[in-house]
Parts: C-alpha cells; structure tokens; sequence
C-alpha cells in the first residue's frame, strides 16, 4: 500500500510539473500581445512620428499590423505584418510599403522584456543597406 501511495504521490507531482510547463510556455508565446508604440525621427530632422504596432501570437507565428502617420499630413496608413514570428523574448517580423510602384521592405528584429521591446530596423534606400534602433513601449489595454 505504501509503495502505491508513493507512486500516486509521484504521478500527481509529476503532472502538475508538467501542466506548469505547457502554461508557462502558453504564457510566454503571448507576451507580445497587445499594443505598442514608439516615435521614429522623421526624415532630415522633421517631426518624430509615432508608429503603433498591434501584436497578436498563436504558438510561434506572430500576426498584426503596424499604423504610421501618412506623409505631410496625409491619413495614417495601416500595414499588415508579414513573417511575423516569436520564439522565447525574441521577435521578428516583416514590414512591406509600396512607393509609386517600388516595394520597400523593413525587417524588425527585437527581444521582449516585460513592457518594453528593444531591436534593430533594417531596410534599404538607393540600394544601400541601413539600420535603425527601435523601442517600443506596450499601452495600458482601454476599458
């Protein structure tokens, strides 16, 4: 009877063990979901411009949509991520934008801490390769 109680004693252990497991592993494939916002200096000096990122995990793939103030005044434009993944703290994530007929494409790369998410920009202009640190912060969610 004592050798059954102990095995009891141990599946049940070893159970909740592994169920903490799968819940922590849950728990950290959703910390990126929610808003987050930065400001990006604006061209030659201009006003910085604040970016609006919306985050959404299922398992490792990531999904959401970055919003930016459209140019001189223009309404906002809002794009949609793609290659969006997550593994751990680590992000990344493709932005596409179409210039008069000319596709622009910027990799975000960044690692999660709590409320912050820090990384690297990068993107091509006149055929050069360059790069931007980026910060964001996540909003408090509305209710």
């Amino acid at each position: 009877m004592k050798n059954v109680s102990a095995t009891l004693v141990r599946l049940a252990a070893c159970a909740a063990l592994a169920f903490g497991f799968v819940g922590q592993s849950l728990a950290a494939d959703s910390k990126a979901d929610g808003t987050w916002t930065w400001t990006m200096q604006g061209r030659e000096g201009s006003t910085p411009r604040k970016m609006t990122l919306k985050l959404k995990t299922e398992g490792e793939k990531l999904t959401g949509k970055l919003t930016m103030p459209g140019r001189q005044g223009a309404e906002p434009r809002e794009v949609e991520i793609q290659e969006g993944k997550i593994k751990g703290e680590e992000i990344s994530f493709n932005v596409v934008r179409e210039f008069n007929g000319n596709k622009m494409v910027s990799k975000y790369t960044g690692k999660i801490a709590g409320d912050a998410i820090k990384g690297k920009m990068e993107f091509e202009r006149n055929g050069e390769k360059m790069s931007r640190d980026w910060e964001a912060k996540r909003e408090a969610e509305k209710k």
